[in-house]
């Protein structure tokens, strides 16, 4: 487990590593930089997953399953918030049926913990879900990244996966989503791009998706500005900070903690 400083969670879990792009929102992913700093630190896990792209460090397409990572979770009492595979997507489609399987059983041992699954593949987390043919976990938070308009589909097949709390990542904001529906999810996170090569975030942009919120009741979570401010003006991400129309904005989904 690594303690996270991810606003909106406790901690994160990986027991995959590796992932490929998806979509424009992956251009600038952190984790693929992070892969690369922890190779070069000499942890194997994280040996062979990128490759350089011009200037920029870009998954390769590897994924590698860590069986040793699978049991951490049972040794963690503290009940905890926690964020699977913040370095990879556990329903990228080179991750095994079986292994994905290995990890809902784990998540389903342990309900003191709530677990956050982030995918930009959610087709394959809807077949998943169904196939298993069982109740969903109360535990487990299901959830789908969009960047823009462009990527606005995946919410539909979130809709249709069973899921105790469904939820939106709109981050990194890169565009306008335009009308959404939001029926059937429960939380949407909203944040900038930070980093040196980050793009701009308009504020407009989180004014719609804000709107649509209030009106479906879906809690609101404002996670960061970025690199660039509500004035287009790119600062650090500490100097922007996290304040939207004046305020903090950390809303979560109802959901009930089990000892």
């Amino acid at each position: 487990m690594a303690e996270s400083q991810i606003e909106w969670t406790d901690a994160t879990w990986n027991p995959v590593a590796g992932c490929s792009l998806a979509s424009a929102g992956c251009k600038n992913c952190y984790a693929m930089k992070m892969a690369r700093r922890l190779e070069a630190m000499g942890v194997k896990k994280y040996v062979g997953l990128t490759k350089k792209h011009g200037t920029n460090v870009v998954w390769n397409g590897i994924i590698r399953e860590d069986r040793s990572a699978l049991t951490a979770p049972l040794k963690w009492k503290k009940p905890r918030k926690i964020f699977v595979n913040s370095m990879s997507d556990l329903f990228h489609p080179e991750v095994s049926e079986a292994f994905a399987n290995d990890v809902w059983d784990v998540m389903a041992s342990t309900p003191r913990h709530h677990y956050q699954i982030l995918t930009k593949r959610p087709e394959r987390m809807a077949a998943f879900v169904r196939n298993r043919g069982k109740q969903p976990l109360a535990n487990v938070w299901l959830g789908t990244s969009v960047e823009n308009a462009l990527t606005r589909t995946r919410i539909a097949a979130l809709r249709e996966t069973p899921a105790a709390i469904r939820f939106i990542s709109f981050e990194p904001l890169i565009g306008p989503v335009g009308d959404i529906d939001l029926s059937g999810i429960h939380w949407a996170i909203v944040g900038g791009e930070s980093g040196p090569k980050a793009r701009p975030i308009k504020e407009e942009w989180i004014d719609d998706i804000h709107a649509q919120c209030l009106e479906n009741e879906t809690a609101f979570f404002f996670k960061q500005w970025g690199a660039w401010g509500k004035d287009n003006q790119r600062r650090s991400k500490k100097a922007n900070g996290r304040e939207y129309r004046g305020r903090t904005w950390d809303e979560m989904p109802t959901y009930q903690t089990r000892a």
